[in-house]
């Protein structure tokens, strides 16, 4: 897979992004690029600006400075000359929605339809949304559920299956709209312990295959073996990024530090705990 998008440009392109709800500023000038192919995993504390700056990419929430572009578009608006200079000018919904669709997103919560099946909550998007013939995009959908080990779950409804299973059905819905770019906002955080394993595989195995993904997570293990760059963002700035390894073992900045010592130290009480009970 190739390293950038059009015109030499990454695939997502982000320029001194600000983001404010009220008199809260959430994001504060984030400049961050990720190129096809590429694993970008931010880290950082609750608070922080990576879901918003996740959902911000994904156009759910409107920037009110900076620029993103995805794949070489401007999302969310359009560039004009005038007379007075460059000005933008904001997309019309039906065309946001359109640039929505390049983007697959998996959510914390699995937002699956409880009154489909696993199957049909795969086929829906593509079916209902980008108007694919439906005896076709059954078959894709079946080999998506494959894909993500759910092969024999294609009839089984959401509330028959365990949370790492609806994830996995919803990882497989992204893929089905074909997107270029996936994101993923803390993907196992409303898991049980026993079953994150199964949706980071899963994710291992997408990373594999080289699809583009911009990753939240607070899965240090997984941050530092399949990411190809992790991205630590503190109090609405990129404090620090670089080279997975690097960055977790020996990060450079005191924030950083003091988030990685923080996490490590939850993590050994919680085995501790866990130990405790058996």
């Amino acid at each position: 897979m190739s390293s950038s998008a059009s015109g030499g440009m990454p695939l997502v392109h982000a320029v001194n992004v600000h983001k404010s709800f009220g008199s809260v500023e959430v994001l504060k000038g984030i400049d961050v690029d990720v190129h096809a192919g590429e694993v970008v995993c931010l880290l950082g504390p609750s608070g922080s600006g990576k879901t918003t700056f996740l959902r911000c990419i994904n156009q759910l929430e409107t920037i009110q400075g900076g620029r993103i572009w995805i794949d070489g578009e401007l999302a969310g608006y359009r560039e004009k000359n005038t007379k007075g200079g460059r000005r933008l000018y904001r997309l019309k919904n039906k065309e946001i929605a359109a640039q929505r669709r390049e983007i697959g997103m998996v959510f914390q919560r699995f937002n699956l339809f409880p009154h489909m099946t696993a199957l049909e909550n795969v086929m829906e998007g593509p079916v209902k949304v980008q108007r694919r013939p439906k005896g076709q995009m059954r078959e894709e959908a079946m080999g998506l559920l494959e894909t993500v080990g759910l092969g024999d779950k294609s009839s089984a409804y959401p509330g028959q299956l365990s949370g790492g299973q609806q994830q996995r059905v919803a990882i497989a819905r992204a893929l089905a709209m074909q997107p270029k770019l996936m994101l993923f906002d803390e993907p196992t955080s409303a898991l049980d312990p026993e079953l994150v394993g199964e949706v980071l595989q899963v994710m291992r195995d997408l990373a594999a295959q080289g699809t583009t993904m911009i990753v939240v997570t607070h899965e240090m293990a997984f941050a530092r073996d399949v990411a190809d760059r992790v991205v630590f963002m503190d109090g609405g700035v990129v404090v620090e990024q670089g080279d997975p390894a690097e960055v977790i073992n020996s990060p450079s900045h005191k924030r950083t530090q003091a988030f990685l010592s923080r996490l490590r130290s939850e993590h050994e009480q919680v085995a501790k705990a866990a130990a405790d009970l058996v």
